[in-house]
Order: C-alpha cells, then structure tokens, then sequence
C-alpha cells in the first residue's frame, strides 16, 4: 500500500493534518499501519469506527459471532439490518460506508493459543475488545512474545478500565515494562466475575472505553502523547471520575 495521500484523503483527514503533532506525515502513518480488533462487540464496535475514520489503512476483526438484536444496545457498528449476520460482515459493511479507503481483513473463528500467535505478528498493534479471561491472556501472551503493542480494555456495569501493554520494551526508567499477567497474576475463579448477559452493562460506557482505546492506538501509530503503560485508567461512569493505577513489572 502506497503512503502517498491522495487529494480525496488529505481533504477527508484535513482536521488531522492540520494538528502540528500529526501532519501529513501522522496521516501517512496512520494509513500505512496495521491494526488487530479482538471482538467486534460493545468495545470493538467504536474502536473500529474511529480508527476506520481515522485513516487506519487496515483493520483486522476477531469474531466468531452472530449479529443479535441485544447486542444494538451497544454494539453501535451493527444494525438492526444485520440481524443474524456474522459480525464481522457486519462491521466490514460499516467500515466501508464510514471509509472506504481502509482494508478490512476478516477472521472469522474464536482466538485460540494455537492461531494467536501467527495471527497478531501480522499486525503492528492489536486491541482487545474481549469479554472473558481466558482470550484476554491468550492476546496478551501472543503480543508479548510477538513484540507488539497491545491496547487491552475491560469493562463492568458502570465501569472501564484502559492501558497499554509493551512488556519486550524498557520505560524511561531503564526497567522492563509490566505485563499483563503483573497486572492479573491469574484469572478469578470462574464465575466470580459474571458476564454482560447476567451483570447488564450501560452501552455507552463501551463507546467511552472503546474510544478511549482507539485514542490510545492511534497515539501508538503516531507516536504523539505518552501512552498508558504502566498506567491502568479507571472510569467510573456513575461518578464521572478518573483515576489512573501505576502498576510495575513484577
């Protein structure tokens, strides 16, 4: 893919070009970049969407569900349309109708410790939109091994949480960067945490924390502004509050 921004597209990203931090060469950065979504759910759905509108040039979905109407709750890249659709059609849809100069690679199956590894090393930067442990480990630990950025979010029923994780790399203090499994030694007993299905979750915490993650992303491509590593941002929606956690290798 060609980094040269054509005249549709330096007027489409002008409000991006027009920012010293970003410019012309940001934009091309961000056409040129590669990124992985976990899940095209409640926080896959507004990743998706920003980074598409971004000008990310490809986009890879994780998904192996089906469109349903509980999801249009939050999941706000689908549509009552898409009823019964795979997800990830559903998104590709969307994209295009947001962007259509942005690649859209699908994979259509569940994350496995098996197919991980080969697939995130295909990309520069994954975000994890995934609602269970056992993937949100799988993701952390392909990325790690693979050196490559990963954006991990989660949210409850009125709260988030965001950061980055750059384990293969040091901070500014010389140190190696924390993991995910120095921030989840291991996972809570099955059952202690209940799902979306049981707990509920407002839908628009999701666009908050999703977009939250697409900022972050898209600071990574750019290279502006101090990612969250080492950093878990907290949002509490009920209270309008946040809080950032340091966290350190162990």
């Amino acid at each position: 893919m060609t980094t040269t921004l054509t005249a549709d597209e330096i007027e489409r990203y002008a409000r991006h070009i027009v920012l010293p931090e970003v410019g012309g060469a940001g934009q091309q950065k961000l056409k040129q970049a590669r990124v992985l979504v976990i899940g095209a759910g409640g926080l896959g759905a507004p990743v998706l969407e920003y980074l598409a509108a971004a000008g990310v040039g490809t986009l890879g979905i994780v998904d192996d569900d089906t469109v349903s109407l509980s999801n249009l709750q939050r999941q706000v890249i689908h549509g009552t349309d898409t009823i019964g659709m795979l997800k990830t059609e559903s998104a590709k849809a969307a994209i295009a109708r947001i962007n259509p100069n942005t690649a859209v690679e699908t994979h259509t199956f569940r994350l496995s410790a098996d197919n991980a590894p080969a697939l995130v090393a295909r990309y520069d930067i994954t975000v994890d939109g995934s609602d269970n442990f056992e993937t949100r480990y799988t993701v952390a630990d392909a990325c790690a091994s693979a050196h490559k950025p990963l954006v991990h979010a989660a949210v409850g029923r009125f709260d988030g949480s965001v950061t980055v994780l750059k384990p293969f790399e040091d901070g500014k203090d010389g140190k190696p960067n924390p993991g995910y499994r120095d921030l989840f030694p291991e996972a809570p007993p099955p059952g202690l945490v209940p799902s979306c299905a049981e707990a509920g979750v407002l839908g628009a915490l999701t666009g908050v924390v999703g977009t939250l993650q697409a900022m972050e992303a898209i600071k990574l491509i750019t290279g502006i502004g101090e990612p969250l590593v080492g950093r878990l941002l907290l949002y509490d929606a009920l209270a309008a509050r946040f809080e950032t956690i340091r966290y350190a290798r162990h």
